[in-house]
């Protein structure tokens, strides 16, 4: 496959929490705050990027020629926890108010889906290394792509007068829900 049809793909047309809707919980709890969101991302980046790149490698050169491909999920979820404590011990040291203001969300990349889904999606449609990488990196974009935009708006909304029954959760659900609808319009792009 092309490496632009994968770029746009991942980024756009399947995106992994608007049209997979894999990552919802920190879609939803980290999107505050564009500061934040980027935060996130940026981890969510680096988690989904290097655990694409071992999960190929371990289920390529260590299950595949054991022939124990069964373990790949588990396989893949200790990778990610481990790639997550890291992010977690750096962010600490770098930047304790974007550690604090991640708060229950970094460590919840563990458990994130949309991380496990990219790497167990990656290996079923039988991606070369390259491809692996360039997926996951794209993927991680359109995660932060998506949580970025969905901060922005509701910070506007924030600034807006919605009826008392629909603020908060319930405004949130409506614009997630029109976003979603937004990101449908890139289909056509990319047979």
């Amino acid at each position: 496959m092309d490496i632009v049809n994968i770029i746009i793909l991942a980024l756009l047309v399947n995106n992994v929490v608007l049209a997979q809707f894999l990552g919802i919980c920190p879609f939803l709890g980290v999107s505050q705050k564009i500061s934040t969101s980027v935060g996130m991302g940026a981890a969510v980046v680096f988690v989904m990027t290097i655990a694409n790149l071992v999960t190929f490698l371990l289920y390529n050169y260590v299950l595949t020629p054991l022939q124990i491909q069964f373990m790949q999920t588990i396989t893949f979820i200790l990778v990610i926890a481990s790639l997550v404590q890291i992010v977690e011990i750096i962010l600490k040291k770098v930047s304790p108010p974007l550690y604090q203001a991640l708060g229950i969300y970094l460590p919840l990349i563990t458990t994130n889906c949309a991380v496990l889904g990219t790497a167990i999606i990656a290996i079923t449609k039988n991606y070369n290394l390259i491809e692996n990488l360039i997926y996951g990196i794209s993927t991680a974009f359109g995660f932060t792509l998506a949580l970025v935009l969905m901060a922005g708006l509701r910070e506007q909304l924030e600034l807006s007068n919605i009826p008392k029954a629909m603020r908060g959760f319930p405004i949130t659900l409506v614009t997630a829900g029109l976003l979603s609808l937004a990101f449908m319009g890139f289909a056509g792009l990319v047979k």
